[in-house]
């Protein structure tokens, strides 16, 4: 059991890693309003640490990343147990514990963002002042994130 838990925070973490690569280019192009968590966690940021509306524009890089890595932290937690419970044969299988990271990650996708990034930004993601290329970031972003996850893990369990 908590091998399970160290796998998955060791997977959660190198998964947010190399999401969090693959939304610089986002970030870029579009700033906050073009990645969706990073908007997110700066309202959540401004909100829970009482900022002032002088520094509204300001970007909290530490509240950002601090959220954004708890969340892929605590979701990659989640998945061993979630292989174990449910997969216990794709251990083994890398073909499996692929896809099965990417659907995890469209399923966290699905479920943890898109119902809540209207209600705290006020930004639809269907109906984005940017138009669709946001939203198909974020999910390219969660896509990385689940097939990494799964990569991970299969080898943390194949190794030790």
């Amino acid at each position: 059991m908590d091998m399970l838990v160290i796998y998955g925070l060791i997977g959660g973490l190198v998964s947010t890693v190399v999401m969090t690569l693959t939304e610089i280019p986002s970030w870029r192009k579009w700033h906050l309003y073009g990645v969706f968590e990073w908007h997110e966690n700066q309202v959540i940021t401004r909100k829970l640490f009482s900022i002032s509306n002088d520094e509204k524009e300001t970007i909290h890089i530490k509240g950002i990343f601090l959220f954004h890595f708890l969340n892929g932290t605590l979701v990659g937690i989640a998945f061993p147990f979630i292989i174990i419970s449910l997969f216990p044969s794709f251990i083994n299988d890398i073909e499996s514990l692929l896809l099965l990271g990417i659907l995890y990650g469209f399923i966290v996708w699905i479920v943890t963002l898109i119902p809540i990034h209207k209600p705290i930004t006020g930004l639809s993601p269907w109906n984005h002042p940017l138009g669709k290329w946001p939203v198909v970031a974020s999910l390219e972003g969660h896509i990385v994130y689940g097939f990494i996850l799964g990569l991970i893990i299969f080898a943390l369990f194949n190794i030790f």
